[in-house]
């Protein structure tokens, strides 16, 4: 026996990709189900200008399988020697969807990041000028800050003003893992979004400490408490639109995840479709999901939704999931929630 469930082809609006054999390697995985997805620039180097933005997105589909179709939408990594007109040359000339802002050491290749907010201030405000979104990583990285305080810290410290500073400026809030920052959302219905990760609707932070650390659910912003979980649960559950979906799956070869100093990311572009199919069918909210995945972020974007459908069945019998991934720089674990899923997409 089973149930099916179709929705419009859902699309990622925070995706890592890496670059060169990595990137061939776990590119399929996302293009298998997303038709589109925003891509984050923190390569080494980052991808800062939009030239660079441009012939990254053309590596991706030289790199995308024939018989695959997928959409690669390009940011730009923000730094303090950022120029307002090459980033409103990309924007008007459709090589950028918008401007990441990774504070200074925040997470995985984030030290050419943003320490001097007043440096980038011009090229914020001729980003509210032409309509072009802030995606931000929200953390601070002020050492006297608890790792579990940082996104609530960086809404006061950061966030807020900046959005006061620059009004019309639009934002999305990534990788939301607070009640704090729902509720921020929710306070704010104009010009800001979030999105939500698979991994956080699934675990909190027991699963990377309780019986020994769990290195593949090490991620930034890291998993916080059981009581944050449930609220973004209940955000994405929610139906409302400013909150739709973004994996931030990061993969990292198993060796740079289980040693000493352990990378941080999730990787679950293999089966997120399954995972959140879970999630709102316990929430008794399964009708939304179409929203989360596929209609709530192309709204945000002022882009048109995928036209083209996706299937989710659930079966008696759990769903095989592999538990890897191989790539020429060693095995990428897929993401295990840690029950059986019965969902497949």
């Amino acid at each position: 026996m089973s149930t099916s469930l179709t929705l419009r082809r859902p699309d990622d609006w925070h995706l890592h990709l890496r670059d060169g054999a990595m990137m061939a390697a776990v590119l399929p995985e996302s293009a298998r189900h997303f038709a589109r997805a925003i891509i984050m620039p923190n390569l080494v180097p980052p991808v800062v200008t939009a030239a660079e933005a441009a012939a990254y997105r053309d590596r991706i589909l030289a790199a995308l399988p024939e018989d695959m179709t997928f959409e690669p939408l390009m940011t730009l990594y923000l730094t303090e020697e950022t120029d307002p007109e090459d980033v409103a040359a990309a924007y008007r000339d459709g090589i950028a969807r918008a401007v990441k802002l990774y504070p200074a050491g925040a997470t995985t290749n984030s030290a050419s990041g943003v320490t001097d907010f007043d440096k980038v201030r011009p090229v914020l405000e001729k980003m509210a000028e032409i309509g072009m979104p802030l995606c931000t990583h929200g953390e601070v990285t002020a050492p006297e800050i608890d790792i579990f305080d940082r996104e609530a810290a960086f809404i006061d410290r950061v966030l807020d003003p900046i959005r006061r500073a620059t009004p019309g400026l639009r934002v999305v809030m990534e990788h939301i893992t607070t009640a704090q920052a729902a509720d921020y959302v929710r306070a704010h219905d104009k010009d800001l979004g979030a999105t939500i990760t698979t991994h956080h609707l699934i675990i909190n932070r027991n699963h990377i400490l309780v019986g020994g650390i769990k290195p593949h659910y090490y991620c930034l912003p890291v998993a916080k408490r059981e009581e944050h979980r449930l609220s973004l649960v209940a955000a994405a559950t929610s139906g409302d639109a400013r909150f739709f979906l973004g994996t931030d799956s990061a993969p990292h070869p198993d060796h740079l995840k289980e040693h000493a100093c352990g990378c941080a990311g999730c990787f679950t572009a293999t089966n997120t479709m399954a995972l959140l199919a879970h999630v709102f069918e316990g929430a008794g909210a399964l009708d939304r999901l179409e929203g989360f995945t596929s209609l709530n972020g192309p709204a945000f974007y002022g882009l048109p939704a995928n036209d083209t459908t996706l299937t989710l069945t659930k079966s008696d019998t759990p769903t095989a999931f592999p538990s890897k991934i191989e790539t020429e720089t060693g095995p990428v674990t897929v993401f295990d929630p840690g029950f059986p899923i019965y969902w497949s997409a």
